[in-house]
């Protein structure tokens, strides 16, 4: 049994499970995600958000596998009485992508639904989150990255039914420019051999609030590191304009959020804390809704 603060954990994923009565909790566990071959990805499970078991493994990539590297920031949802894990994946030979897995059980094994990611093969992209619409069409939300675009987007792409394919062009719904706090954080050199700047896009994750609105959580860099803001829709759905908050919700070296209700009924914001490898560790906020937006319970970022 482990406490919260001793899991290593990065992009944390809360997938309650109220028939069990049991919390599950995914996310990127290879202990050097970003310069080490991809292992898989553990989970843990627990009855209150602080006493864990695990780690069990969830997914082990078979021999044939694609991907040989940052394997990235696992989210599981239940959709259509199966488990379904939407996770990054990358090869020195191929771009990074969302790839989509399946299992019967939230603790797998979970099998890759097709042998390629389902975004764009010539895009570089990463944290796909599943979102369905008022009309029952599921959606991929994912990020096209700012080390190929420079100023990240957050982009949206139609599903088929069982989620195997996509069925449309992906849309645009925001970059990082269009929000006031993103500071410009890091530098890359382009196809030209110039030096560019550029603005990052993380972790989006849809929310509708009890007023109606749809929100979206994503994370970037501010002025004081890594954070966390809110778009909300100007027309409850999907392709709506996207209004940015001017601050973001968590604005202090933590990030890459999701919302879950406890089973008593309360809205958490998981994030991992701090965004320094191998520091992080999953954070549970209590949260609740006021005026179409979100506040904290309790001070955040002290």
């Amino acid at each position: 049994m482990k406490k919260s603060s001793e899991i290593l954990i990065r992009d944390p994923f809360i997938l309650p499970i109220k028939e069990e009565g049991v919390y599950y909790l995914y996310g990127t566990t290879d202990l050097n995600p970003s310069n080490e071959a991809g292992k898989g990805f553990d989970y843990y499970k627990s009855t209150d958000l602080e006493n864990w078991e695990g780690p069990f493994k969830a997914f082990a990539p078979p021999r044939d596998f694609w991907a040989d590297r940052n394997f990235w920031a696992p989210e599981v949802h239940r959709y259509k009485d199966d488990y379904y894990m939407f996770a990054s994946f990358k090869s020195q030979s191929a771009c990074r992508g969302t790839q989509i897995l399946k299992s019967e059980t939230p603790e797998g094994p979970f099998v890759p639904l097709t042998e390629t990611p389902v975004t764009p093969t010539d895009w570089e992209c990463l944290d796909g989150t599943l979102y369905v619409d008022g009309n029952g069409t599921p959606w991929l939300v994912f990020c096209h990255e700012w080390l190929q675009v420079f100023d990240g987007e957050v982009c949206a792409l139609p599903l088929s039914e069982d989620l195997i394919q996509a069925v449309g062009a992906p849309i645009l719904l925001f970059c990082a420019s269009e929000a006031d706090w993103v500071w410009k954080t890091s530098t890359v050199v382009d196809e030209t051999g110039t030096q560019r700047e550029g603005l990052v896009t993380d972790g989006p994750f849809l929310y509708r609030l009890a007023s109606g609105e749809l929100i979206l959580l994503w994370s970037s860099f501010g002025e004081d590191g890594y954070a966390i803001s809110i778009a909300t829709s100007s027309n409850g759905e999907i392709d709506g304009d996207w209004i940015q908050n001017e601050q973001p919700i968590y604005k202090k070296n933590g990030g890459h959020g999701m919302l879950f209700h406890t089973f008593e009924g309360k809205l958490k914001l998981a994030i991992h804390s701090p965004n320094h490898s191998p520091l992080e560790r999953p954070i549970f906020l209590s949260v609740t809704e006021s005026h179409g937006q979100l506040q904290g319970d309790e001070k955040f970022d002290e």
